[in-house]
């Protein structure tokens, strides 16, 4: 097992931290939902290459809510930065089908220059990722599709760059449906939530209650070919949240019920690469990690911390917020 050590303490503005992405000046930004103080709305703040601190910009707010709860988030080419916003995901039943994805153009200075809404009435979108004219979307939850089991439905919604006021139904005959998966865990119903593209332009995606892993791929007009279980090891891997690949085509995953980051190889195979106990995180612990990012050399973690529950080793939030860092 890797140690890890304290990336950050964040500002008092920041109580959950969650997705990451890589500003165009190289800067780590970082998607921060707010979700433990139902006062607080969502942010995204901006870490210097000299590990400075500062807010960039107030997410706008969802106009019947006045909230932002953003989750995963994504630069494309021209800088423009897409973000889920996950209103659902405390399951207050005034937030519930009032997910967004929004693309945002900000200045340095964290000015909204323009805010596009892509898609809206969505249950739970969660996580993103960008390739070539269309981003993909992980909603995690699908409570309007039945299961005669009565397991969750999650799948991958695809959005071209440029669509904007796409009303979403959170059924099969949506248009922008692009992958559906089963979670077969009653006790875990949560799903598609971790997605990352490697080298090859495969789509991997982790569905988060069974802990496994999927590959997507494409025919040459870009349709869905394969949808397939990739890996999946209990004893290494049980929760997929977010998750990032190296130049080598090596996955990093945040396993958020156990506090541990995992790292999958080409070739599907499993290894826990560090893991804290129930821990505040103040000293670099891994205190319910979100999602992970390679920056600097290093993998920085978002600590969640929050959930709590059967199968979490998570078992209260505290303040301040913090993120974790390992060598890789």
């Amino acid at each position: 097992m890797k140690d890890t050590s304290l990336f950050a303490l964040l500002p008092e503005y920041v109580c959950t931290p969650d997705g990451m992405a890589i500003d165009q000046n190289g800067d780590l930004i970082v998607s921060c939902p707010n979700y433990a103080q139902d006062d607080l709305s969502g942010c995204m703040i901006r870490i210097g290459k000299d590990h400075s601190i500062t807010k960039w910009f107030d997410v706008p707010v969802h106009p019947e809510t006045g909230l932002a709860r953003n989750m995963g988030i994504e630069f494309d080419r021209e800088g423009y930065l897409y973000i889920c916003d996950n209103q659902g995901w405390k399951k207050d039943p005034a937030l519930q089908f009032k997910g967004r994805v929004l693309k945002i153009k900000a200045s340095p200075s964290g000015e909204i220059l323009s805010c596009t809404v892509v898609a809206d009435q969505m249950e739970h979108p969660n996580g993103i990722r960008i390739r070539g004219n269309y981003m993909y979307v992980t909603q995690s939850k699908m409570t309007r599709v039945p299961d005669e089991q009565g397991r969750m439905i999650s799948a991958v919604y695809r959005f071209a760059l440029d669509d904007h006021d796409i009303h979403v139904k959170n059924t099969l005959e949506d248009e922008h449906l692009f992958a559906t998966f089963i979670t077969q865990n009653l006790n875990g119903r949560y799903g598609a939530d971790g997605i990352a593209f490697n080298s090859k332009g495969e789509l991997f995606v982790g569905n988060f209650g069974d802990g496994e892993i999927y590959k997507i791929t494409f025919n040459e007009d870009g349709s869905l070919k394969e949808n397939v279980p990739f890996a999946r090891d209990p004893q290494e891997l049980t929760s997929t949240d977010g998750m990032i690949f190296d130049e080598h085509d090596n996955l990093y995953i945040a396993d958020f019920r156990v506090n541990a980051i995992v790292k999958m190889t080409p070739d599907g195979k499993l290894e826990r690469l560090a893991q804290s106990p129930d821990t505040d995180g103040f000293n670099g612990e891994l205190d319910q990690p979100g999602e992970p990012i390679i920056w600097q050399g290093k993998l920085i973690a978002s600590c969640f911390d929050l959930s709590v529950g059967p199968g979490k080793v998570n078992t209260a939030h505290e303040m301040p917020a913090t993120m974790a860092q390992l060598e890789i």
